[in-house]
């Protein structure tokens, strides 16, 4: 007994040993490479190029050009709908409706507002081409990145 007593007590020793001995690793390195100048420099650029490319990406989101072209497909997507369903067409205005909804900047809501305004068989019908309007805006989405992307 007095000999496992002996080996636990060594090795927690080694354990709490090891375990200083990597913080203080951890803590030189960190100090040299912080106090390192080039990597002080190295940041600077990498911040500055992340602050660049965030407001880049923000200026094309917000562009009020941009959006103001997007509230009017959205208004004439609503009114053709409109003017497919008056009329009987229901594969039309589910398919306009559906348009409007992908360009629609708080779909939840319009949602909301198809689901107390439509028929419920219309209303059914957008319900269940949702996914497939997210397939197809992803396709487009990858394609054009792949566009983009491509040097030519």
């Amino acid at each position: 007994m007095p000999y496992v007593r002996t080996a636990l007590g060594l090795l927690s020793g080694l354990a709490a040993c090891g375990a200083v001995a990597f913080l203080g690793y951890c803590v030189y390195f960190d100090r040299k490479r912080r106090g390192d100048p080039a990597f002080k420099l190295r940041l600077r650029v990498k911040r500055r190029a992340q602050q660049q490319k965030a407001e880049g990406r923000g200026a094309q989101l917000w562009d009020p050009a941009k959006n103001e072209k997007l509230q009017q497909l959205f208004l004439q997507e609503v009114r053709m709908g409109e003017l497919w369903l008056s009329r009987g067409e229901h594969r039309m205005g589910v398919e306009h409706l559906s348009s409007a909804l992908l360009v629609c900047g708080q779909p939840q809501e319009l949602l909301e507002v198809f689901k107390h305004t439509l028929p419920p068989k219309v209303f059914e019908m957008l319900w269940r081409k949702i996914p497939l309007i997210c397939q197809e805006f992803e396709a487009d989405m990858n394609e054009q990145e792949y566009l983009e992307d491509d040097p030519d």
